[in-house]
């Protein structure tokens, strides 16, 4: 599969909490983009943060959350991207969602595993 170099970044921000349809939104997301053939998908855990309720959740010892902040990001061309945003909008009731530029330098895969 090739990206072309003027990509686009799709950024999502999420708890960890969160749910679809009785399982981690996260995971939801991950496997949607799968079966809609993006390039890749990674899932970063945050250690702190805040959203719109100003709510902190961190991962210190001694103000642990359960509900930790969860970004997920997604490169691929500009047409998958914005199809995945409709694809995605009814999934997300709590969260941020942002597009933006990205340039494409290299996205390889060796076939000799």
């Amino acid at each position: 599969m090739k990206i072309p170099e003027n990509g686009k970044l799709l950024r999502i921000f999420i708890g960890e909490t969160d749910r679809h349809e009785g399982k981690p939104l996260y995971e939801a997301i991950v496997h949607r983009a799968r079966e809609k053939g993006l390039a890749g998908c990674t899932v970063i855990r945050g250690i702190e943060g805040f959203g719109a309720s100003s709510r902190i959740h961190t991962a210190k010892i001694l103000r642990l959350s359960e509900d930790m902040p969860i970004i997920i990001e997604i490169v691929d061309a500009e047409e998958k991207i914005d199809a995945f945003c409709k694809e995605i909008d009814g999934m997300i009731q709590e969260g941020l969602v942002t597009v933006e530029k990205a340039t494409v330098l290299l996205y390889r895969h060796n076939d000799k595993k």
